[in-house]
């Protein structure tokens, strides 16, 4: 594994973002993980985030890219620093796009927050976790509504590798059938439990024995095949 994918999920737990216990899910589920993208809040960790996404999105899809589009309202701050990591990184100065859940109609009008898109515009979206796929079934038509341009793909910060809306597949590999794009993750839950399963991080087990069988548990029932 990657080291910068290592620091990552230190990095997560660190920030409170990836939290263990007991949880329910939007979807109902009894999950013993939860994460909460909202928990970045600092402007060290906006940082952090950005240059781990800049990364991930290095390593999958290169830089041969213009837009980064994030999905309003999460998707927003992502793309601001992530695209400001791509030019600190590496040099590649790429316009950020979000879309606004309301019309706008005076001033700045339009659906899109930030860069217009053009036509030819080669296109990657970023969001944090995607557990239904359902912001992507609001997101695609709008930015396929503005200009003929290509989605190259989709990354989030986790991926949770359960199954979808139909009941198989994980959301993730969901939306790459259905709309023939790249999907891919800064890190699986997979790479978590690897990483953290009883190893010492700041001095205590994040994942213990007791912690890994509920979620070993939880993937039996929940995990896409």
């Amino acid at each position: 594994m990657e080291s910068y994918k290592k620091e990552f999920i230190e990095f997560m737990v660190e920030s409170d973002v990836l939290k263990f216990g007991e949880f329910t899910l939007k979807s109902g589920r009894k999950s013993p993980f939860f994460m909460n993208a909202g928990a970045y809040v600092t402007g060290a960790q906006l940082r952090r985030l950005g240059e781990y996404y800049a990364k991930a999105i290095h390593d999958i899809y290169g830089l041969d890219f213009d837009v980064l589009f994030g999905p309003a309202y999460k998707g927003i701050p992502l793309s601001v620093a992530t695209t400001m990591a791509l030019s600190e990184l590496y040099g590649k100065d790429v316009r950020y796009c979000s879309n606004r859940k309301e019309v706008k109609d005076h001033g700045d009008t339009g659906i899109l927050l930030g860069s217009k898109l053009k036509s030819g515009d080669r296109v990657v979206i970023i969001e944090d976790v995607t557990t239904s796929g359902k912001s992507i079934e609001e997101t695609f038509p709008i930015i396929k509504a503005q200009a003929d341009v290509e989605v190259m793909g989709l990354m989030v910060s986790l991926n949770r590798m359960e199954v979808g809306k139909g009941g198989e597949k994980s959301a993730l590999d969901e939306i790459q059938g259905l709309y023939g794009f790249r999907v891919a993750s800064i890190v699986t839950m997979e790479e978590v439990v690897e990483h953290l399963y009883n190893k010492p991080y700041k001095g205590k087990i994040v994942i213990d024995d007791t912690l890994k069988a509920s979620i070993d548990a939880y993937y039996e029932q929940y995990g896409a095949k």
